[in-house]
């Protein structure tokens, strides 16, 4: 029997050389260092580190004083506001686990998901009272409510819980106790999935996992210290990409915004000098086409994430021609928000713009606190060869995939198997080992016993002038059995013809792949900007809405 190697003889963890991982201890550290740099702006309202800081630590007291502990569910219905960045820190560090609602649920699946996650409190903004009170009226059980009466917001709406957030926070001790969990696995946020066919599934995220990619994204992205960071993107999707963590790791400006706009957006980034920002590429479509007068004064270097879909290579394109600099990043609910980013390469800037686009245009490799991003056949687990043809399935594996879906245990085992996260998404390895997205499992049009990518038919569509976003599904066909159906919004004041876009399409691919059937309108949009496609497979009567 051999002995234990030496490394394994007196070189045990201890308190003063190992502590778990978590991104609470970002925003404490940032009050230590940088007490008076500004963190958080909203409208009129302006905190710093340490004034954030003490308000997530009365956040924390004030929970405690009500009950809440390890385990326990704090949920927030909140738009972008210091309310939900202070959530974010003073929710978990009491033990509780913090479930983001999305605020475009209806009442039905935002009494779902209080019931399902066993929330005990919840956070609620004013101008989701009409939704939230329907939904309480559903629970079956009572639930404490604080509200948030945000200053910036003029609308409707009532208030239905005892106490308003800051009269809450008032009842807190700046001084509560800060620290991270015994354990790093322990539960720090819970968000629910989309939820398109069925109950929507509960994806837990771990401290660690947080803290990892709150520092990824910083690393990964090449932000710099002090970041101008605006908030197009939701804090309750994914956290906000783990953002809200990522910013305190930064010391950085958070600037707060409540809805999406993009006069609203250009105008902040011109008064607050934002250098940083998220979005869908719905958002950064609006951007590259808004009234170049918008624009004027905005002369610092502006970059963009780009997520949550597979970015048409005309919004790239358009981003790149009004000066920002975009970087795709992949990734799910399931996994922290981005896992994966299209790192690029000084060389590609000496290409032809339309290749620079290509490139750019991939989901990439993975986030540096990620272990894998790959393809494989998800029959026999077997990688794909890197011939830009061979379609798999797109899979992670890390410390950037979530714990998994909260009492689904049959779920999670399904959605971890050959031990790799299955994405759905259907994808090819290219030559330099960049993974590029083919498309989702569910839309692949099979025509005539041919496949048609949607997203290849959605980028030819992207192209034509008049087109804003662009959306394909498989319509039945009694001939083909599946046919490609295109949904089309157009810009402003702009027009097309069914034949017009036919046409177009014709002289860009092959015939099986233009799309039978075209429908102009507005598209329905989830609240990250993702088109709906199962809205608009019912629409088409595709097959696929039936599964």
């Amino acid at each position: 029997m051999s002995s234990p190697n030496i490394y394994e003889q007196g070189l045990e963890k201890n308190k003063a050389n190992y502590t778990p991982l978590t991104p609470l201890t970002f925003i404490e550290r940032a009050a230590y260092i940088y007490p008076d740099r500004l963190a958080v702006v909203h409208g009129a309202r302006r905190y710093t580190w340490s004034e954030s800081f003490a308000r997530a630590r009365r956040l924390a007291s004030a929970l405690v004083q009500r009950g809440i502990g390890k385990g326990d569910t704090v949920a927030a219905m909140l738009n972008n506001t210091p309310e939900m960045f202070e959530c974010h820190f003073g929710v978990p560090v009491t033990g509780a686990v913090l479930n983001t609602l999305n605020t475009r649920l209806d009442a039905e699946a935002i009494a779902f998901m209080l019931n399902h996650g066993e929330a005990k409190i919840l956070i609620t903004d004013r101008e989701y009272s009409p939704i939230v009170k329907k939904a309480l009226a559903e629970l079956g059980r009572a639930i404490a409510v604080v509200d948030v009466d945000d200053p910036e917001y003029s609308g409707p709406g009532e208030r239905l819980g005892e106490t308003e957030y800051e009269a809450f926070l008032a009842g807190g001790d700046p001084g509560h106790p800060w620290g991270g969990p015994a354990d790093e696995w322990d539960a720090i946020s819970l968000n629910y999935t989309s939820g398109t066919t069925g109950n929507p599934k509960g994806v837990v995220y771990h401290h660690r996992g947080a803290y990892l990619n709150a520092m990824s994204n910083i690393v990964s992205w090449g932000m710099p210290p002090h970041a101008v960071y605006l908030w197009t993107l939701p804090m309750f999707h994914c956290n906000g990409w783990c953002f809200a963590w990522t910013m305190a790791a930064n010391a950085g400006v958070n600037v707060c915004l409540r809805r999406v706009d993009p006069k609203l957006i250009f105008d902040a980034i011109r008064e607050h000098r934002v250098t940083h920002y998220c979005g869908a590429p719905i958002v950064h479509s609006l951007l590259a086409n808004a009234p170049a007068q918008w624009r004027e004064g905005i002369e610092h270097k502006v970059y963009g994430l780009i997520a949550a879909a597979p970015p048409p290579a005309a919004v790239i394109e358009g981003m790149a021609r009004i000066g920002f600099d975009i970087t795709h990043v992949y990734g799910l609910t399931e996994s922290y928000g981005p896992a994966a980013v299209c790192a690029k390469h000084s060389e590609w800037s000496a290409l032809p713009l339309e290749e620079q686009v290509a490139l750019n245009g991939r989901q990439g490799v993975r986030y540096h606190a990620q272990e894998a991003i790959t393809v494989l056949d998800p029959v026999n687990m077997q990688p794909v060869p890197w011939d830009n043809e061979t379609m798999g399935e797109i899979m992670f594996r890390g410390n950037l995939v979530m714990k998994g879906y909260l009492k689904n245990p049959k779920a999670t085992e399904e959605s971890f198997a050959g031990g790799y996260y299955h994405t759905g998404d259907l994808a090819v390895m290219q030559p330099d080992g960049y993974v590029k997205i083919k498309d989702r499992s569910k839309d692949v049009i099979i025509s005539g016993g041919e496949n048609i990518s949607s997203i290849e038919v959605e980028d030819v569509l992207y192209k034509h002038p008049a087109v804003m976003a662009a959306a394909v599904v498989a319509a039945p066909d009694e001939k083909w059995g599946e046919v490609p159906c295109a949904f089309l919004e157009l810009r402003d004041g702009a027009s097309a013809t069914e034949q017009e876009i036919v046409d177009f399409c014709r002289e860009r691919m092959a015939r099986y792949k233009v799309p039978k059937r075209v429908v102009f309108g507005a598209l329905p949009k989830t609240s990250t900007g993702k088109i709906q496609k199962f809205v608009l497979r019912e629409q088409a009567k595709s097959a696929a809405a039936f599964e």
